[in-house]
Order: structure tokens, then C-alpha cells, then sequence
């Protein structure tokens, strides 16, 4: 293991590798296991755990930096549960199920270069900038311990078939046996869909597995489902298997997006609502949370269904404070995160995947004919484009469209402009000069129409 002295830490280096909601960057130049180490001891210090649980993915890095973070974290006095390889998901479960706070050592979606850390509160409670990773970043930058009266245990324990278990108690499948096709990207769905699918068992599901080795370096392409290239392979597989459905899972499998049976992806936004539909059969009159750029026939479906839809900010913290605060029993965002409730109110793309299946497994239709009715209307998917000054470009957006018949303007979350036949949000990121587009229409030619007018007003010289 690399020196655990934290104070050989480059203080700049770490307030770059810190982000908003988990650490994450470059291996070896910026993250390695001595600032793994540095952390585990600052996130005991801050967090008051007495109890740690540490996973990791298959990145070569991971299982290194996790065993520096565990014993950083024991010198500062906790005691350590090692689970080994496992998802974002199956990290949150143990949390959940062990009743501790929990690091994951992960980059999701990132190239091979990259590493981080996720970390959690009890009960999956996520960690951001203002709820104490602030305090985690000062402490490692400081390079000051704090000493300890004892030195913590490090012991470890497998969780993965208490897991998927207690998966299949949330969105039980049953009824008509399904074909269907898995792209693990090389990551951690590779070890979390044997264990879930073997206890469905043959005769309710033919899984055909794709690039289920575990292999930090995704070498057949990247495990970042939200890009489109990345599914091809999945979409020629479901067609030459005849599959019912296809699932893509990113890196930490803390994601997942469908494929039907004809090889089209199905939008985020579509499954959402499905999901919803399912949860309010259960939980009647219950609320609902979806991001602003998820589709607007999500609201109006958690509506039809006697629910009350909850609109909210884009990223996991402001669903997961707004699901808290609501006692909302599902969340869906755009991006493939889906969280629930009765799972600590965590995202799992395992959970979210099976309730598709169940939905299935129950009616004799495609899983095109099943989302028909969830999927209203045609949109653009997010759109980048680089500018120089993203407050200027939306505040033009706002004064072009503003002043229209029928159009209503908020800035909830960068600007979305609203009408009854279309509608567009724009909204800064948070780390690249980029300004990123979505666009819906009431039909393909509508939301086209606005697609390319919004973009041409974005990227015109100024």
C-alpha cells in the first residue's frame, strides 16, 4: 500500500478530485491510495462511525485504494466490513441492511483512467458538499489527524445474495417466461446479474449474457449507457436472438437502460413512468419525483394513476432530499437513475430492470406494445454545445421566447421554457463550458422544429 502519511497530499490537488457529491479523478496523478487512505480516516472523523462497509468495482486500482481507505478508516477507531467486488447498488444495500455508513470505490460511467469514491451516511443517506464532503476535503487537505483511542477491526462479509434476495422481495417476477439480453460493459452488472437472474431461475428468464468479464479497461466499448453508440452491440443481439428485451447497465451498475424488441432504445423518461404506474398500484395516492427534464407525460401518467408528481432539480441529492422530505415512494431522472423508497430511497439499475421484467413477464404484449402508452412524445435527447458564457445564451433564450403567446418560463434548473405544443430546458454544466439542450414535442416534426431553432440560437456567434 502507498504511504499512508496524508500530509504528502497536494491540498489543490485534492479540492479538484473532491466534487460535489464524491470524489473522483485521474490514477495515479490525482487519486491513489494515499489519499485513499487520508480519506477513510477524515470520513470516520466526520461522519462519528463506529462501523465502516468499503466495496469496490473491477477497476485495477479499486481493490488497493478500498484496503487504504479500510485502514485509514480503522486507525481512526472504526471497525471495517470488506464486501468486496460489488455494484453502487449492492454497496447501498449493505449500508441499508447492515445499518452503517458505506464507501464505494468507483468511477461508474468514467474511462479506465479515472477512479473515485462514493460515500453515504446509515441507511444509504448520500454525502455531498453540504452535507459533510466539504468537511471530508478540509480534513484530507489539512493533512491533521486526529488521534484515535483504538485502532478499528477490518474483517469481511459477502452480501450479494442477501442482495439480490431482497431485490426480487421489491419487484417479484412471475407469468410468462422471457428472453433476455444483459451488456454488462465489462462492469459490475457482470457480477450482480448472475446472482439476481440465478435466482429467477431458467424457466422464468434466458439470460444471454454480454460482456460479463470484469475488466477495468471496457475494452468492446465504454459503460456509459446514455450514449446511444454504446448500445449498439445490445440492439443487434436482441435482434439476432429474438430477445423481449434488452438491458444496459453502466460501469457501477447503479444505471440501466432498455432495448426493445425491435432494437429501438426506450427513453428513461418512458420506464419512469412505468415504474411509477407500478408503485402507485401499490402505494395508491402516493408522490412521485421526476427531474425536470424527464418527459411531461411522466406527470401527467403519475396524475391519471392518482399520484402527485414532484418536480425537481437534476442530480441524486435533490431527488433523494425531495424523496425525504415528500415520503415520495419512486424517483426517476432522464439520465437512467431510478430510486425507490423501500430501497433507501437508493438508485438501482437492478431494481429498476427488474420491474420492466415483471411488467412483462405479466401481460402477453411486446415490451413495445407495453410502453406504448407511456411513451407520449418524441424528444431530442440531451444536446452539448460549447459556449463561452452560458448566463448570457439562456438569458437570450429567455428574452426570445419569453414574451411569446402560451409560453411560461421558469429557472428551477437553468431556464425551461414551456409551451402547450413544445417545450426546452437549458441548463449549464457543472464542470465543462457546455450548455446542455433537451427538447419535447407533442410531434416528431414539432420537437424537431424546436431542436434545431434552440440549437441555432445557442450557437450563433455573439
Amino acid at each position: 500500500m502507498a504511504d499512508d502519511s496524508s500530509s504528502t497530499l497536494d491540498p489543490a490537488n485534492v479540492r479538484a478530485v473532491f466534487k460535489a457529491y464524491d470524489v473522483r479523478g485521474t490514477v495515479p496523478d490525482q487519486i491513489d491510495e494515499a489519499l485513499a487512505h487520508a480519506t477513510g480516516r477524515a470520513y470516520v472523523q466526520v461522519v462519528g462511525a463506529r462501523e465502516v462497509v468499503v466495496g469496490h468495482d473491477m477497476r485495477p486500482s479499486s481493490p488497493g485504494m478500498a484496503a487504504a481507505f479500510a485502514a485509514g478508516a480503522s486507525a481512526a477507531g472504526a471497525d471495517v466490513v470488506m464486501i468486496g467486488l460489488a455494484s453502487t447498488d449492492q454497496l447501498y444495500f449493505a449500508s441499508g441492511h447492515l445499518d452503517m455508513p458505506g464507501a464505494m470505490f468507483t468511477a461508474s460511467h468514467n474511462p479506465a483512467q479515472y477512479n473515485g469514491i462514493k460515500m453515504c451516511r446509515t441507511k444509504a443517506t448520500p454525502i455531498g458538499l453540504d452535507t459533510g464532503l466539504a468537511e471530508i476535503r478540509d480534513l484530507v487537505a489539512s493533512g491533521e489527524e486526529a488521534p484515535s483511542s483504538r485502532t478499528g477491526k477490518v474483517y469481511e462479509t459477502d452480501v450479494l445474495e442477501a442482495y439480490a434476495a431482497h431485490l426480487l422481495t421489491l419487484a417479484p417476477v412471475s407469468g410468462r417466461r422471457l428472453t433476455v439480453v444483459a451488456d454488462a460493459g465489462n462492469g459490475m452488472a457482470g457480477h450482480t446479474a448472475p446472482a439476481v437472474f440465478g435466482l429467477l431461475g431458467a424457466e422464468q428468464v434466458e439470460l444471454v449474457p454480454m460482456y460479463f468479464e470484469l475488466d477495468g479497461s471496457f475494452p468492446h466499448h465504454e459503460a456509459n449507457p446514455i450514449d446511444e453508440a454504446n448500445l449498439a452491440d445490445l440492439k443487434a443481439k436482441v435482434l439476432e436472438t429474438g430477445a423481449d428485451i434488452g438491458l444496459a447497465f453502466d460501469g457501477d451498475a447503479d444505471r440501466c437502460f432498455l432495448v426493445d424488441e425491435r432494437g429501438h432504445g426506450v427513453s428513461p423518461s418512458t420506464l419512469t413512468a412505468l415504474i411509477a404506474a407500478r408503485e402507485l398500484a401499490k402505494h395508491p395516492g402516493s408522490t412521485i419525483i421526476h427531474n425536470l427534464i424527464t418527459s411531461r407525460a411522466v406527470p401527467e401518467i403519475v396524475r391519471e394513476h392518482g399520484g402527485h408528481p414532484v418536480r425537481t432539480r437534476v442530480g441524486h441529492s435533490f431527488i433523494k432530499a425531495t424523496m425525504a422530505e415528500t415520503d415520495a415512494v419512486f424517483g426517476g431522472e432522464h439520465s437512467g437513475h431510478f430510486y425507490f423508497r423501500d430501497f433507501w430511497r437508493a438508485d438501482s439499475g437492478m431494481l429498476a430492470a427488474l420491474h420492466a421484467l415483471a411488467a412483462l413477464a405479466e401481460t402477453d404484449l411486446t415490451l413495445s406494445e407495453l410502453l406504448g402508452e407511456y411513451e407520449r412524445y418524441p424528444v431530442s435527447g440531451e444536446i452539448n454545445s460549447v459556449v463561452d458564457d452560458a448566463a448570457a445564451v439562456m438569458a437570450d433564450l429567455g428574452a426570445t421566447y419569453g414574451g411569446r403567446d402560451g409560453v411560461v418560463t421558469d429557472h428551477l434548473d437553468g431556464l425551461t421554457v414551456s409551451h402547450d405544443d413544445w417545450t426546452f430546458n437549458v441548463r449549464p454544466s457543472n464542470t465543462e463550458p457546455l450548455l446542455r439542450l433537451n427538447a419535447e414535442g407533442r410531434d416528431e416534426p414539432t420537437m424537431e422544429r424546436m431542436r434545431d431553432e434552440v440549437l441555432a440560437e445557442i450557437r450563433r456567434e455573439r
